[in-house]
């Protein structure tokens, strides 16, 4: 093997995932099994109807010493941060802090703080004084939270390239780990829900006015969420599943929507099994964006028959989560990674009556077994396209 190449990937030592279905894996695992969605009518004031799949707790202050970075996505963060904070500092004990690095996703940041602080200045023409821009709104605010929380202290950055940013940054670390300038890199992405992405998909009319229904004939658009999830990888270990590759492209068709060929899909998806040097025939199961847009769900769909054929079993979980935008690659690695770990696939909400032009095989209803290898779709705005490749433990 090159140091650009290993087929037989890296480690997934550790991970934790949380949204509206729960704020701990095994809370999302639960709901998962047992086909329960998140979504729910949405608690901010809209000129629109909509659903949403809010995180479920209530959300405590960071610690004191993390003060200065509050914000509700600095403290979602946190709360699913737990989950695969005692591997983080088991690596950082093995490896040596400096040589774990953090790679982390986000699409609107800290966007919602500086909502509450205009709202704030409308109102009474001052910014509250524990407003901090840099520190609450910046991308590498949540960089700075998880770096401080973990101790790690290799090389890091943020990566924002809208809904595949946390799968992007899968595969920063992944090329982290093969160029050795890191050990083992904490990767995965966080998102809040917030007035600006909630009506700016409003205004594309790409936003369902109730739980969204991906490949569904009568779907009509997406659902919005949050959360977060985490994934540690290591160069060598023991754990649930392996990062088999990650496939990226770019097709660049247009700012809004996909290329009405599918190519940027399915370049990323060839790219992921070229990584692990395997053909479409060794996958057991699709994790699709599935966004449930009209034209999203049907190109998607084209372009998995195109490389798969029709008997690969597909999800989409976002009539569960909602889409997290910049932490839905990293959550739905982590429920690709559930698959291979508990032996089933949950059923994809709200597909009946399933479009006619949709020709996947389309999981309708929990389907259980032994999942080897799992590919997870993302694909961004601007035809940034990201496609995880996870297999089973060796």
């Amino acid at each position: 093997m090159s140091g650009l190449e290993r087929g037989d990937g890296f480690p997934i030592t550790g991970y934790a995932v949380g949204n509206a279905l729960g704020a701990s894996s095994r809370e999302v695992a639960k709901a998962l099994a047992l086909g329960r969605s998140g979504l729910r009518p949405c608690p901010f004031e809209l000129p629109f109807e909509t659903y949403c799949g809010q995180f479920p707790d209530v959300l405590a202050p960071v610690p004191p010493s993390l003060a200065a970075w509050d914000s509700r996505l600095a403290r979602i963060a946190l709360v699913v941060l737990e989950g695969v904070a005692g591997a983080v500092e088991r690596a950082c004990r093995r490896w040596g802090a400096e040589r774990v690095a953090v790679v982390l996703g986000t699409s609107t940041g800290g966007i919602l703080e500086t909502e509450r602080a205009f709202e704030a200045y409308a109102a009474c023409g001052e910014v509250p004084a524990a407003f901090d821009l840099d520190r609450q709104h910046a991308f590498d605010a949540l960089f700075e939270v998880v770096r401080r929380r973990t101790g790690a202290g290799g090389p890091g950055y943020v990566v924002s390239s809208a809904c595949s940013s946390s799968g992007k940054a899968l595969g920063a670390a992944r090329r982290l780990l093969l160029a050795g300038l890191a050990d083992a890199v904490l990767t995965g992405g966080a998102d809040t829900l917030c007035q600006t992405t909630l009506r700016g998909f409003g205004s594309l009319e790409a936003i369902s006015r109730r739980a969204c229904r991906p490949f569904c004939a009568e779907r009509d658009g997406t659902s919005l969420g949050e959360g977060a999830a985490f994934l540690l990888l290591e160069r060598d270990g023991d754990g649930p599943a392996r990062l088999l590759g990650v496939g990226e492209s770019s097709d660049a068709h247009h700012m809004s929507h996909p290329h009405p060929q599918g190519v940027g899909a399915r370049l990323a998806m060839k790219e992921a099994l070229a990584q692990a040097g395997l053909g479409p025939e060794a996958v057991d199961h699709v994790n699709a964006h599935g966004t449930g847009t009209t034209a999203n769900d049907a190109i998607e769909a084209g372009a998995i028959v195109a490389l798969f054929g029709r008997s690969v079993p597909v999800v989409s979980t976002k009539g569960y989560t909602g889409h997290l935008l910049g932490a839905a690659a990293a959550t739905e690695a982590a429920l690709a990674l559930l698959s291979i770990e508990c032996g089933f696939v949950p059923a994809s909400l709200g597909a009946e009556p399933l479009d006619p032009s949709v020709s996947l095989y389309l999981c309708l209803a929990r389907r259980e077994g032994r999942y080897r290898r799992v590919l997870s779709n993302s694909f961004a705005f601007g035809g940034s396209n990201v496609s995880v490749l996870l297999g089973e433990a060796s």
